[in-house]
């Protein structure tokens, strides 16, 4: 007996309730479970395509783990020490640099000396904030990023997860496929497609992008001499799945320390602005085009939503899981408007007509 709507509905959004009770109970417990899976997700069709090579699964998988496993000792000798020092070293020249900026203006816009003006007051405002609060948030940030996702995890566990998922991935996916209920298998099947190809367009693809241009900014601006051409560049590149976000942040950061550290070498600070929008170019006409392809219908504006109620109801592990459920909610309203469209509550005495001319 096939059960009614209103049965499936009730069943479905049981199912949902009940995802996000443990994602709100069990957050910090199923962080190393998430991780080790969007690991395991990212990795999986190069593991597919070293069996299509010829490679067993386990030779694939294991292939891949000692390829990311020197992937991480190489940023750990080489790139992370030095991200962190130049992060510590701007937080600490950020009062001096506040200090600059006030005699720049005091120099161009005398009224700034007045003592009882507006802007001479937030500016050293600003400047006596970050000077004591400066190295305070830098410790906090570190602890924190510590306490949510420590050395073990990433040492230990979230390895360990992402292998077995990575291993047994195939398998996995076969044995949730033989849970479907058989009415609805098909249409399950080809909504799982949907949002595995918004998923793989989006996510895979603008890691991809991150990484790409992450690393062109970095590289770029410590050639062309900027201080904390490394910091400034990690942070362009982390936030550029946002469109332009990323280019403007990192824009405006690397021309601020630009003007400070280039003053009146206008040749130095004119290659700092080519290079985000050389940068920006590549990005629109070559990476993104390449790497992530057309539209995958996972509009920014949703993407940020989904970021920031996930994150406030959920913390980190709500902001991990953000994309994957925008995704998958996402396909599912265009399923349902798609229904909605081609019924008769939608089209009315049409449908009637095309019924009638059917018989």
């Amino acid at each position: 007996m096939v059960l009614s709507v209103n049965h499936q509905a009730r069943y479905w959004g049981l199912a949902a309730v009940l995802f996000l009770l443990v994602l709100w109970l069990l957050g910090d417990t199923i962080l190393p479970f998430l991780v080790g899976g969007a690991i395991a997700y990212f990795l999986d069709p190069l593991a597919d395509r070293l069996q299509r090579a010829g490679l067993s699964r386990v030779m694939a998988t294991t292939v891949i783990s000692v390829a990311m496993l020197l992937v991480a000792v190489l940023l750990v000798l080489a790139v992370i020490p030095t991200l962190i020092s130049q992060l510590t070293a701007l937080i600490d020249q950020a009062p001096e640099i506040f200090r600059q900026l006030q005699s720049f203006l005091t120099e161009r816009f005398p009224d700034l000396n007045d003592e009882t003006s507006t802007i001479r007051q937030t500016l050293l405002s600003i400047g006596d904030t970050i000077k004591e609060r400066g190295g305070e948030l830098a410790n906090t940030l570190l602890l924190s990023a510590y306490s949510v996702i420590n050395a073990i995890v990433f040492m230990v566990v979230v390895p360990v997860v992402a292998f077995y998922l990575l291993l047994d991935w195939d398998k996995m996916v076969a044995k949730v496929d033989s849970w479907l209920p058989r009415d609805h298998a098909p249409t399950l099947r080809q909504l799982a497609r949907d949002i595995d190809r918004v998923l793989a367009g989006f996510v895979r693809g603008q890691i991809s992008v991150c990484l790409a241009l992450g690393t062109f900014y970095s590289v770029a601006l410590m050639a062309a001499g900027l201080q904390f051409g490394l910091i400034v560049g990690a942070i362009a590149g982390a936030i550029t799945f946002i469109p332009y976000v990323g280019a403007l942040i990192g824009g405006a950061l690397a021309l601020g320390l630009a003007l400070f550290q280039f003053w009146g070498d206008w040749f130095s600070i004119g290659l700092i602005a080519g290079i985000f929008a050389l940068g920006q170019f590549l990005e629109g006409n070559v990476i993104t085009p390449r790497l992530v392809g057309g539209s995958v219908g996972l509009h920014p504006l949703w993407l940020l939503f989904a970021l920031s109620a996930f994150g406030t109801l959920f913390g980190f592990v709500g902001m991990l899981v953000a994309v994957p459920v925008a995704a998958a909610i996402g396909v599912l309203m265009r399923f349902g408007l798609s229904q909605y469209t081609g019924s008769r509550l939608y089209r009315g005495k049409e449908s009637i007509v095309l019924l009638e001319e059917d018989r």
